[in-house]
């Protein structure tokens, strides 16, 4: 397969200078269980900001493992490895703090919270953020805060009414995942992780998010794209893309190899690359 690399080979020619920098989520042999069963086996990935990377895999390969464990749910067991960001580990890390430092997680099912406004809970974490990051710095005020929100609905093409609903209540997948990209936008986070944002999207609703996410993408910006399928991939372009399998990154190439999966299926990819 043409530019067909081994990610860890990669990984070893610079992992010190990398480990050093404040530009890059770089992972390092990690291993994950749940109930103990290993779940991810010695992952290895760097993603800097600036740049979009996709992991693609069949159902059951850990993707969504992985997203979680960056996160923190505490359902998933870290063996071993690190995963550093800004020089710090963040698997010693609460959710929150992560968050603050910039994590972000865009989730494939995202809760709703009845009785709590869009812009309300945007608000509460956006002043979250910026107290966390700031303890002296003064909640934003409220003009301030919806001068910000309507300028951020403006690059996402969003209706203002928007922010009035309850968050997620009675919304439908495509409008659950717009609510996710504008907490993306309002929160600017250093590095996003996108948990299958397609999944469940007509065609409509998929091109409003690639779209908004496209508007989002920058030289401070580091994403994560997690999906099954190469559909998102022709709105929102990686430069980087890994195949998961059985837990493990099995290849690594440039965006040509999410079309070689559209063409082959993962199982003819893998079977040349394992």
């Amino acid at each position: 397969m043409t530019n067909n690399i081994n990610i860890k080979e990669g990984l070893e020619v610079d992992s010190q200078s990398e480990d050093n920098r404040n530009n890059s989520l770089v992972i390092k042999n990690l291993k994950v269980s749940i109930d103990d069963k290993i779940i991810l086996n010695d992952i290895n990935l760097n993603i800097k900001k600036g740049e979009v990377h996709a992991l693609m895999g069949p159902n059951g390969s850990g993707k969504s493992t992985l997203s979680c464990t960056l996160m923190g749910h505490p359902q998933y067991k870290v063996e071993s490895g690190t995963a550093m960001f800004n020089g710090k580990d963040i698997l010693q890390m609460p959710t929150n703090e992560r968050a603050c430092m910039g994590l972000f997680m865009g989730f494939q099912y995202p809760v709703s919270i009845p009785g709590v406004s869009m812009a309300n809970f945007l608000r509460m974490a956006v002043n979250s953020i910026n107290g966390k990051n700031n303890p002296e710095k003064k909640p934003m005020p409220i003009a301030k805060f919806h001068k910000l929100l309507k300028e951020k609905m403006a690059i996402l093409k969003m209706d203002s009414s928007f922010t009035s609903r309850y968050l997620n209540d009675g919304f439908s997948g495509g409008e659950k995942k717009k609510a996710e990209i504008l907490q993306m936008a309002m929160l600017e986070p250093h590095m996003a992780i996108l948990d299958e944002t397609d999944s469940g999207l007509d065609i409509d609703a998929l091109r409003f998010v690639a779209d908004g996410v496209n508007s989002l993408i920058g030289p401070n910006l580091g994403v994560l794209i997690i999906t099954h399928y190469k559909r998102i991939l022709n709105y929102i372009k990686p430069q980087f893309v890994h195949v998961l399998y059985k837990g493990r990154i099995v290849v690594s190439g440039g965006p040509e190899l999410s079309q070689l999966l559209e063409d082959q299926g993962y199982e003819e990819i893998i079977k040349n690359n394992e």
